[in-house]
């Protein structure tokens, strides 16, 4: 099978820059031919008026649909599997595969369908307003702090669900939770076109040996606001005897650094290589987020390596980490009960063991690269025969 993956990366390494590359891997690995269409962020600082260029094309960029088409024409995919389209591709390109009769699945990654920075979060709390239509907020709260930015993505939001550019392009959404499914119901997306894709685990020793109780307790990721670093930081201050490390460039907050207690380390940015290490090295991974979050990898990971997780009870968390057998969860925000909940597991090393059986045998079975490829190969599967009707009509 001939798969044209699309998505514009970032400029900085992310979860989603994990997913598509270890999809692209999967893809090769099992025979097929994979057509990448790939742009980054980065390029935006190399144009002359770059910035300027970036808001206009993710509104809708005319060059990126005549590249697509060329593309298209020449390679004949059979199905285009999409990931992220701003600022520099646009949902512009979704045109040409209609056109060209090639059915699309989309993997949502986040909520910017719905919202336009993607999070369902402005100024440090949920929000849903521009929710059904209501783009204008994102301007109106000045979500991304600069004006110019906030109405970039509230405009390019509106022009793709006026123009209907994804209802009408799209075949397939893959989201990641049952959760992010409810929220695109929810938008007037068609529930018979929504399937759920968790993501796969992404580590090379996956579902490996582990007996180590580990030293610390560790977080992986972002460092920034909506992953809920300061209610971290706050329990730790609580857990004086217990000492945390974070994993994460710290460029967002830097000024955390000066304001956690002596217990937290923060261990910087981690390379592939180490980050085994140090998932075998704790004892307990917390994943404290206050947004929505999508399907991090740090827990499907954590859970390979037979790790005991402390999460939020926020999005679609609860399905990912069963309470009390594989993980436990808090209230999000509650750094007193986070506290409770560390100082709990800490002490109680046979209990994180055995919560960490629970979590490999449950990746596992769920979290696999091979479910992921049977699950993937049926959405395409399904995302053809929505297309082949539609032609039929």
């Amino acid at each position: 099978m001939k798969i044209c993956i699309v998505h514009n990366s970032y400029g900085k390494l992310s979860g989603e820059e994990i997913v598509v590359n270890n999809i692209q891997r999967l893809l090769q690995e099992r025979g097929h031919d994979v057509i990448p269409f790939f742009r980054s962020s980065d390029e935006i600082e190399q144009m002359h008026f770059g910035r300027v260029k970036a808001f206009f094309s993710g509104v809708y960029s005319f060059s990126s649909r005549k590249t697509f088409r060329g593309l298209l024409n020449e390679r004949k995919p059979d199905i285009v599997h999409i990931h992220n389209l701003f600022p520099l591709i646009s949902p512009s390109i979704l045109g040409e595969c209609r056109k060209a009769a090639i059915p699309v699945v989309m993997t949502v990654h986040n909520y910017r369908l719905i919202c336009p920075n993607g999070l369902f979060m402005t100024k440090g709390d949920i929000c849903e307003a521009c929710s059904g239509g209501k783009e204008y907020w994102c301007i109106l709260r000045n979500c991304e702090k600069s004006f110019s930015k906030s109405l970039g993505y509230a405009l390019r939001n509106y022009t793709a669900r006026t123009l209907q550019l994804f209802l009408k392009n799209v075949n397939l959404f893959a989201t990641l939770t049952k959760f992010q499914r409810q929220k695109l119901i929810e938008a007037s997306y068609p529930p018979e076109r929504i399937q759920i894709i968790p993501n796969a685990v992404s580590t090379s020793g996956e579902f490996g040996t582990n007996d180590e109780v580990g030293a610390y307790v560790g977080y992986i990721g972002r460092v920034s606001p909506e992953k809920g670093i300061s209610v971290l930081l706050e329990a730790a201050r609580r857990c004086p005897e217990i000492p945390f490390k974070v994993a994460g460039a710290c460029d967002r907050m830097n000024e955390l650094r000066s304001l956690a207690p002596s217990n937290l380390e923060f261990v910087g940015h981690l390379d592939p290589d180490v980050v085994g290490a140090f998932y075998a090295k704790s004892r307990i991974i917390v994943l404290p987020s206050i947004w929505y979050e999508g399907f991090p990898m740090v827990i499907a990971e954590a859970m390979s390596y037979g790790k005991a997780v402390i999460v939020s009870r926020i999005g679609g968390f609860p399905e990912i980490v069963d309470d009390g057998m594989t993980g436990l969860m808090f209230e999000p925000g509650d750094s007193t009960c986070l506290a409770e909940k560390i100082r709990y597991l800490w002490g109680n090393p046979d209990i994180c063991r055995r919560m960490g059986k629970a979590g490999k045998e449950k990746a596992s079975h769920e979290y696999s690269a091979s479910k992921y490829y049977d699950r993937l190969l049926m959405a395409y599967r399904k995302a053809a025969l929505l297309r082949n009707r539609e032609k039929a009509r």
